[in-house]
């Protein structure tokens, strides 16, 4: 009798290849899509579709949206960091992915978990250390095996598909491409050999040729560092990014290049686009530099960065991260206003700010005037640089 083992699918060439290997391995393989809002109706059809005719034994979507924003996107632009100051890890959906498919495992009663990460990539990690996280499961990933034989993997994938009928889109034959919420990523092909990426890697953003002419400025709301409304209309946070994504993308905003150092030591290049991130990181980080205090501002970016290694790396069950969470929540007590962003095109630039919590001195402003005396500023010039003054006095030659 078959085994049953819950596969995470996307319908890309790496999953759709797990289907028939599993299956020639004596498993029943029941699909789960994770719709983490990377896709539209058409292409949902799509991935529903292609589990049905690559044979699985059932197949179910799972509207993840409302938990990318709870369980990444809050913590994540409260936090304000991209890893390597570059990423803004977008394919941090793989753990709402995880927590699909052990609840369908639960569903089941199996105890055996699939995925189509390679064995070179970061997300063998982060998927392997979730599932570990969660339960006593056996973990079956199909890409990792076939490494051991065949060193140009996604070749010998689509060979195999093809073999047994099944079509490879033309698209996935070049790249890697991952969609969500939260953003595209785009790997393989040229990138992968860092050369210039072809005009088929690109996902949402427009090239500059089709920017519109017209300039758009938007209004985001922030209630204790989340965002909550766009241009005064309260929205649930999931579809608060959707919009962004649709209002910003058009202009390119958020497209860039990253080389970064993976968890398992290797370098990783990639493009990707993240024009709702991007935007919501500009305008919580200007409201932020207004409402935190000095030492806050300067504190606060590393807990930031610790937070984004720890969950870029793997461990976002570990307990530091609720540790870490705890602060940033802390934090974000007065992150409170609206702040107005402005692009062009490619840039976004948080250009007004209100709030009743901005740190304004009421008889000073910076530059310009003051509700203090000369020797007072003269007296903390003194005290303030008192040891260096001294430094240089002594040991002047």
């Amino acid at each position: 009798m078959s085994k049953d083992i819950v596969l995470a699918f996307s319908g890309g060439l790496d999953t759709s290849f797990c289907v028939p290997y599993l299956k020639e391995r004596g498993w029943a393989v029941h699909t789960v899509f994770a719709d983490t809002g990377g896709v539209d109706a058409e292409e949902r059809a799509y991935i529903e579709q292609r589990a049905k005719e690559l044979g699985v034994a059932s197949h179910v979507t799972v509207d993840g949206g409302p938990a990318i924003w709870e369980g990444f996107v809050k913590p994540f632009v409260q936090a304000g960091e991209a890893y390597q100051g570059q990423y803004p890890l977008l394919v941090s959906d793989r753990y709402l992915i995880v927590d699909a498919a052990i609840a369908r495992a639960k569903e089941l009663g199996t105890k055996a978990i699939a995925h189509g990460c390679t064995g070179m990539g970061n997300d063998q990690v982060r998927f392997d250390l979730a599932v570990k996280a969660l339960g006593d499961y056996e973990i079956v990933a199909p890409i990792r095996e076939i490494q051991k034989e065949h060193t140009q993997t996604r070749a010998y994938e689509q060979a195999y598909l093809e073999e047994r009928g099944f079509d490879v889109r033309a698209k996935q034959k070049s790249y890697t491409i991952n969609e969500n919420l939260l953003g595209v990523t785009l790997s393989g092909g040229e990138i992968d050999h860092w050369k210039t990426p072809g005009d088929g890697a690109r996902g949402w953003c427009k090239p500059r040729a089709e920017w519109p002419a017209e300039k758009l400025s938007v209004t985001l709301g922030f209630e204790q560092g989340e965002a909550v409304s766009l241009n005064g209309e309260k929205l649930p946070g999931a579809k608060l990014l959707a919009r962004l994504n649709e209002l910003f993308a058009p202009y390119g905003v958020g497209r860039g290049m990253y080389t970064g150092d993976t968890t398992i030591g290797l370098k990783g290049r990639i493009v990707y686009e993240a024009p709702g991130l991007i935007s919501l990181l500009t305008a919580h980080r200007a409201l932020e530099e207004a409402v935190l205090t000095k030492q806050q501002n300067r504190f606060k970016p590393d807990v930031a960065r610790k937070w984004v290694e720890v969950v870029y790396e793997g461990f976002f069950h570990d307990p530091i991260k609720t540790d870490l969470e705890a602060y940033l929540a802390s934090s974000q007590r007065c992150v409170n206003g609206e702040v107005v962003l402005e692009t062009s095109g490619a840039q976004v630039t948080a250009v007004e700010v209100r709030s009743p919590h901005i740190l304004n001195a009421k008889g000073a402003t910076y530059a310009q005037s003051a509700d203090w005396g000369v020797e007072e500023a003269e007296g903390f010039i003194k005290l303030f640089g008192m040891s260096s003054t001294l430094w240089a006095e002594v040991n002047r030659g």
